[in-house]
This record gives structure tokens, sequence and C-alpha cells, in this order.
């Protein structure tokens, strides 16, 4: 398991562990079952704050990603292909939202871009 903390970035360093955790978990990089590092031992590799990987952890539990057992430590949750479903709608809607933004910017109408997503998939209709 590889995490890399940006202090350049805006976003918070709690937040940066969750994405990073929520995008190996969903790739698989970490298996159904697998423990993770405990919360002290990431908070030293990280060198950060223990209270910034315990929220990581919290929000990670919270989410499905990950469950605690009391006294072994946190571990990959079963995939619940429902959660990932849900995961993936909310990347989508932020990324349309972006690509409405843009389209506006630039004057692009709703069939501009719906034609543009059909050339994309390679369906364009003649």
């Amino acid at each position: 398991m590889t995490i890399y903390i940006d202090n350049r970035t805006g976003a918070p360093l709690y937040e940066q562990i969750c994405a990073q955790l929520k995008a190996q978990i969903i790739s698989g990089a970490l298996g159904e079952g697998e423990m993770l590092p405990s919360i002290r031992s990431l908070a030293k590799d990280l060198r950060i704050s223990v209270i910034t990987t315990k929220r990581a952890y919290d929000e990670l539990e919270r989410e499905g990603f990950i469950y605690t057992v009391a006294g072994k430590g946190c571990f990959v949750a079963p995939k619940n292909t429902e959660l990932l479903r849900e995961e993936s709608l909310k990347k989508l809607e932020s990324l349309l939202a972006e690509a409405s933004r843009l389209a506006a910017a630039c004057g692009l109408t709703r069939r501009d871009i719906v034609d543009m997503l059909s050339i994309l998939e390679g369906d364009e209709q003649e």
C-alpha cells in the first residue's frame, strides 16, 4: 500500500489519504479482508498527526470501505457493488458538471455536447 501526501494542494491530508485508499480498494490493489496499517503506524510513516489518520480511517469506515475489529485493527471491507456504483456515479456527476461549465464558457449547446460524446464513443450517426 502506497500513499503520497502533497502539501502543495489545497486538499486536506485526511481527504488525500481517503481518496488514495478508496482508489486502491476499488481497483483491487487492496483486497477484501486485507489488514491496513495501524493508525499510529500510518501516521508515523507519513509524518502526520495520528488524529489526521484516525479521521481518514473513520471516514472510510463510515463510507463502508473498511471495518474495524477491536484489538486487531482495520481491514478492507467486502466490496459492495452498490457502494462502488454510487461512488462512480458521484465522480461522473462531478465530471459532467465541469464539462457543462466548460461547454457554456465555449458557447456550446446540449446538442453539441451529445454530438461530441457520440463521436468519442465511435457511434457517430450520419
